[in-house]
């Protein structure tokens, strides 16, 4: 008996659903090692969203693309990404469901943003905009959304102080096609990187490269 014989099919559709998301461009997707104990099967991709670099405290947006690439910087990471499979044949009343979707989203913006009280809100905005966008149908969603403040010292002190943003959220799609789900997911990592489109009525927050040591 191979191991694809003890793989449930409703886990094995999901796999084949996920193989099928039209994913943008932007976003570098790849498979990663999953978690271990939090359900009988799990698949994990990781994903990130790189751009050009730029120098420390120079001018954002085109202008700041177009220094980078005339001063030859090396590109950088805009933001960062795991999506995350959980299916336990026997269901889960914390779930509501045989299935469950945690995800982790994190980006850097301009450290003045770290004092807007909007800021958690926003983030947990594009997730659910970004749900009903797809029709990706689903329940029991929650989340956490994180300020992070780094500060350099030492050797490192000449690096500004930024401010980077985190999401950590989980939702219990409605079927095993997870298709939409991971598309919109996609499309909340280019939106905190600051790519656009973005939904509509919604402005891109601020975001500055990271800097290199």
């Amino acid at each position: 008996m191979s191991s694809l014989d003890q793989v449930p099919a409703d886990f094995l559709f999901a796999l084949g659903t996920l193989r099928q998301a039209r994913c943008r461009s932007e976003l570098h997707l790849d498979e990663i090692p999953a978690p271990t104990g939090l359900a009988p099967f799990a698949v994990a991709l990781g994903a990130e969203v790189i751009g050009p670099g730029a120098p420390a405290g120079a001018v954002h947006g085109p202008a700041a693309a177009a220094l980078a690439r005339a001063s030859g910087s090396d590109d950088v990471e805009l933001a960062t990404g795991r999506f995350i499979l959980l299916h336990d044949p026997d269901g889960s009343a914390v779930w509501d469901g045989e299935f469950r979707i945690v995800t982790y989203i994190r980006a850097q913006l301009e450290p003045e943003m770290g004092n807007d009280e909007l800021l958690g809100s926003v983030a947990w905005t594009w997730l659910v905009e970004a749900l009903e966008s797809h029709q990706a149908p689903y329940r029991s969603a929650g989340g956490t959304a994180t300020r992070v403040l780094s500060e350099s010292f030492g050797t490192l002190s000449d690096r500004p102080d930024s401010i980077d943003i985190e999401l950590r959220a989980s939702w219990t799609p409605a079927t095993p096609d997870i298709t939409s789900h991971l598309e919109a997911w996609s499309d909340m990592v280019c939106t905190f990187a600051g790519l656009p489109p973005l939904p509509e009525g919604v402005t891109a927050l601020p975001r500055r490269p990271r800097g290199h040591a």
